[in-house]
């Protein structure tokens, strides 16, 4: 969900609000996502990378993921959403998490939409902790390598028993994935837009979606 900054500067405005305006087009997104029937939502809200940005920002992003969760938790019980949270938990301030946790909770028997906010999260510390857990239970016996697939690796990322994406969305104009499930997403359909994030409405949402369903996916075959 990239272009909330970019998008409030072109403005003449603090970036603070584009991130407000973005945090109404997610929830736009999440009610679009149920409407249509699609069962898995991954939102990249907040990058491991994003808490180098200034203090003054991270401080009144964090202030604004707290609002939001709060304000929007009966919207997600109402709808049916089940919240999940993917990222380091264990750098996420306290305050942060229990608001998180309350949210997973409340909404855990939730089934029409699973809706997973990707918050500190970074994919090749993703991957990095796979990998230690596994070394961890290989050494103690716990799993059995030598019959085991490359999907191994799946149950111990932080999306264990969710799909492989399908479509990946990115605004703002930029054509990278930027430390995004990169596991996950090694035969999922790329869709790029210069919109920014805040311009992101359900029109253009329901064009990624006929743009993915134009395209032939053979996953490497025939």
């Amino acid at each position: 969900m990239d272009g909330n900054g970019r998008w409030a500067a072109r403005r003449g405005l603090p970036r603070f609000f584009g991130h407000q305006r973005g945090a109404e087009v997610l929830r736009d997104t999440v009610i679009t996502c149920k409407d249509l029937g699609i069962k898995y939502l991954t939102a990249y809200s907040f990058s491991s990378e994003n808490w180098h940005r200034p203090v003054e920002e991270v401080r009144d992003l964090m202030k604004l993921f707290v609002e939001v969760l709060k304000r929007e938790l009966d919207g997600l019980i109402e709808n049916d959403v089940k919240l999940n949270l993917i990222g380091q938990r264990e750098i996420i301030p306290d305050k942060i998490l229990e608001v998180f946790k309350n949210a997973e909770e409340k909404t855990k028997y939730n089934k029409s939409l699973i809706f997973n906010i990707a918050f500190s999260y970074g994919s090749k510390q993703e991957i990095y902790d796979a990998i230690k857990k596994i070394c961890i239970d290989y050494s103690n016996s716990s799993i059995d390598l030598e019959n085991a697939g490359f999907e191994i690796i799946s149950g111990y990322l932080y999306t264990a028993g969710i799909p492989d994406p399908d479509l990946l969305i990115r605004t703002g104009g930029e054509c990278r994935v930027s430390n995004f499930l990169l596991w996950q997403i090694a035969y999922t359909e790329l869709y790029f837009t210069d919109l920014m994030w805040p311009d992101f409405n359900r029109k253009n949402f329901f064009r990624a979606i006929a743009s993915f369903q134009k395209r032939n996916r053979r996953f490497g075959k025939l």
